[in-house]
């Protein structure tokens, strides 16, 4: 029996191209820093942003406080004399020169310094203070009544799209959004505070004071983030993932809160930041309506004194709010999604 002859050898590989080529050159287009540092340089370009948006901010309200009236003529009779209005603009530092009035306002806001009152006598910063914990009440109640309603009104017109629920919805919110504010509050005051009584039609103090106002206030809101829901609702439940979902059974409860509603949240995120800084503007005439004592009333009362100190305190807090109020929302969107982590 002849054994089998053995097979040749094979042929030795041909040199690539890179073993020709020596070690491997550097890559021309090296991967960027790690996604933690380029989170960091994506924060900290928002926050220059910010600083430079609220440095605008403040310099305009400078120059309109200046541009909006002698607050001398208002504080003096009418017959004072040239040298008591003279006094009085040396006082109060408007006998200087524009631009360095205006550097020690900049200077001031650094050492939280927004000067004196001129109908309270008292520093602006002290009367700001006293104010905010009512009118961050208002807004947080708002904002919550807000979050609760819209969440609940926009989910039920995604999932039952098309249908009476639907269109029921969104035409009590499209009432909300066209309705003024103040009228609204005005008819509350008139019917649960005049006509029934069930509660307080102004004041401050306990919750039941509360309900009215924070009410009024979360109205056009409610309406805006409600509609915006439901859209980006109705968007991603007709992705992928989402029909996925259902063929293999899940309710459409667990496709609300599994599936859809985090992948849905990026823009009412968005607009419920800017909501927030609307509110507090709102809250303007709100606290008018109700008697509230926060600093939107505060706001009315410097502006019919023309007591600019305190309006340029006032204006600029609401500016420092709305500003840090976005860039928190900028920032949470890392965390929302984890794509914006790795494409920061």
């Amino acid at each position: 029996m002849s054994t089998p002859s053995p097979s040749p050898e094979a042929p030795s590989a041909s040199p690539s191209a890179q073993d020709l080529a020596g070690p491997n050159p550097p890559d021309p287009n090296p991967p960027g820093p790690a996604p933690r540092r380029r989170l960091l340089r994506a924060a900290l370009t928002r926050l220059l942003s910010s600083l430079a948006v609220m440095w605008a901010a403040v310099t305009v309200v400078f120059v309109l406080s200046r541009a909006s009236g002698d607050p001398v003529a208002q504080l003096l009779p009418e017959d004072a004399s040239p040298d008591q209005v003279a006094q009085m603009q040396a006082t109060l530092g408007l006998d200087r020169p524009l631009i360095v009035q205006y550097l020690d306002f900049l200077g001031g806001l650094l050492r939280l310094d927004l000067g004196e009152s001129l109908m309270y006598k008292e520093p602006v910063t002290s009367l700001i203070i006293e104010r905010i914990p009512a009118t961050a009440l208002l807004a947080g109640a708002a904002l919550l009544i807000t979050v609760v309603v819209a969440l609940v009104a926009g989910s039920i017109a995604a999932m039952r799209r098309g249908t009476a629920v639907d269109r029921t919805v969104m035409g009590g919110v499209l009432v909300g959004q066209s309705t003024p504010a103040f009228w609204v509050g005005i008819l509350l005051v008139l019917l649960f505070g005049v006509q029934l009584r069930l509660l307080p039609a102004a004041g401050y103090g306990t919750l039941a004071h509360l309900v009215l106002p924070a009410t009024t206030l979360a109205i056009f809101s409610v309406a805006v983030v409600a509609r915006l829901l439901r859209s980006s609702l109705i968007e991603v439940m007709g992705q992928d993932h989402v029909r996925t979902a259902r063929a293999k059974g899940a309710g459409e409860l667990r496709v609300l809160l599994g599936h859809s509603l985090r992948n849905a949240s990026m823009p009412v995120i968005t607009v419920l930041g800017l909501e927030l800084g609307a509110l507090l503007g709102g809250a303007i005439l709100t606290e008018q309506i109700f008697n509230w004592p926060g600093i939107g009333r505060l706001t009315i009362d410097a502006i019919s004194f023309r007591d600019f100190p305190l309006v340029q305190g006032t204006v600029v807090l609401f500016a420092a709010t709305f500003v840090v109020v976005n860039l928190l929302v900028d920032l949470s969107y890392a965390v929302i999604d984890p794509r914006v982590r790795t494409e920061a």
